[in-house]
């Protein structure tokens, strides 16, 4: 863990591999207090309806979007598999979202703690200014189950995606936290409430 500057929140960085529960857990960190600052949202933010980013995504990958936004399975197909498109899509993305942070930060900075939902924050090195990791994990089997049952998902492009991301055994090494999601979702819920305490204590 990062040392925690007294006067500013304690900043949470909680990651997770695709499948392992992430967006449910963070909604439980929401539902203790904790505001949520959900990077996938922004990025839908700035790719939706009349979103910041439409019209230069458009002139990188011709027709992926139309008057509704990004077209997020067209632009996946361009950028999935090939290093350089997603490295000037990315060139695009992250720039954009660190300011939506930024104003996030400042618009909350009087709570005891933020929570910053970052899928790849260890890929991506986006560890610098968090204070505590948190890596949201489950069992293989659960993952596979999960994620199988999304729409339009594949065994092919589950192993693409994965490919992408940090195996969970490493991940679960360096975080400080891990919150376990093959369990009763009771018992998910009460190792964040416990966690919230724990770091709002740490504080005192």
């Amino acid at each position: 863990m990062t040392q925690h500057i007294n006067k500013r929140p304690l900043i949470i960085g909680l990651t997770g591999s695709i499948g392992m529960g992430k967006s449910t857990v963070a909604k439980m960190f929401v539902e203790a207090g904790v505001p949520l600052f959900d990077a996938d949202a922004a990025v839908h933010e700035l790719q939706g309806p009349n979103g910041s980013l439409v019209g230069e995504i458009e002139q990188l990958f011709p027709g992926t979007t139309s008057e509704t936004g990004v077209d997020r399975q067209k632009l996946g197909a361009a950028v999935l598999g090939n290093a350089d498109a997603l490295h000037r899509l990315e060139g695009l993305i992250h720039p954009a979202v660190g300011q939506m942070r930024k104003a996030f930060f400042e618009a909350h900075r009087e709570e005891p703690l933020l929570l910053f939902d970052i899928p790849l924050l260890f890929e991506k090195n986006g560890s610098a200014d968090i204070d505590h990791i948190v890596v949201v994990s489950a069992s293989e089997e659960d993952q596979l189950e999960r994620v199988l049952s999304r729409a339009g998902m594949t065994l092919d492009k589950f192993d693409k995606i994965k490919s992408l991301q940090m195996p969970d055994k490493e991940k679960r090494e360096r975080a400080d936290s891990i919150i376990d999601t093959s369990c009763p979702i009771s018992e998910t819920r009460g190792q964040v409430q416990n966690l919230v305490q724990k770091l709002k204590a740490s504080l005192a």
